[in-house]
């Protein structure tokens, strides 16, 4: 498998994520020294100010430390999912406008990492999630949200961009994937519109997809050659 990453990208929001992480320390730092200042009743506007802009910047800080300082990272783990697939395939992350995409024989699969531990389960048309630790939920972002809604514009943005590339080329529709990437989760997603794997049955997924029947070479190697002719990667590899 042809892995192709945008390790710029990554690098840079890395930073960001360093950079307002250390940012918010200081600013709640100073939130809290101005919040003691009883002989100053007028600094307290001031403390409370700060305290916001200080955990404003401390969630900036947690999203790009999720998804760009934390190891494994989302990529890392999706290549590791993926680790022996036929060199058919090509993994893109951060190269197009979803963060993950998969082409090869299967098709195009948008991929969607999902951190959460505890229990999903899809039930009267929307996603749920039960456990986990409800701390990180409400202070690290890990939350699950709307999968749906995600999968949803994942493939029209790809589709979007696909059109613009390619419109004379008939290109197989593109399909969400969610993958749970913690192995202390649990799944009942069988009603779920958009399908959902833990990141060890990832690989099985796809290879039983490219069965039913598999993408013609040669539009394989179209899909390919417009997506890495439109921008330059940082990182090209192979697994």
């Amino acid at each position: 498998m042809r892995i192709i990453t945008n390790e710029s990208l990554i690098k840079r929001n890395r930073t960001i994520g360093q950079t307002t992480t250390i940012a918010s320390l200081l600013v709640l730092a100073g939130g809290l020294y101005l919040s003691f200042q009883s002989s100053q009743p007028q600094l307290v506007n001031f403390a409370f100010l700060a305290l916001l802009v200080g955990f404003l910047l401390s969630q900036v800080g947690i999203y790009f430390g999720n998804r760009w300082g934390k190891r494994p990272r989302p990529d890392e783990q999706l290549n590791a999912g993926l680790k022996g697939l036929e060199d058919r395939y090509t993994l893109y992350h951060y190269i197009t406008p979803v963060s993950h995409l998969l082409v090869g024989p299967a098709g195009v699969w948008v991929l969607l990492p999902y951190p959460q531990q505890g229990k999903i389960t899809y039930e009267k048309g929307r996603w749920k999630h039960k456990g986990g630790n409800w701390y990180l939920k409400l202070f690290a972002q890990e939350s699950l949200g709307r999968p749906d809604l995600e999968a949803s514009a994942g493939v029209t943005e790809i589709k979007r961009f696909f059109t613009r590339k390619m419109p004379e080329v008939q290109i197989p529709p593109a399909q969400a994937l969610l993958v749970f990437t913690n192995d202390k989760v649990s799944m009942e997603s069988e009603e779920a519109p958009t399908p959902a794997v833990k990141i060890e049955k990832l690989k099985d997924f796809i290879r039983k997809k490219a069965k039913t029947p598999p993408i013609a070479p040669e539009i394989v190697s179209t899909i390919t050659d417009a997506i890495e002719g439109q921008a330059s990667p940082s990182e090209e590899g192979e697994e």
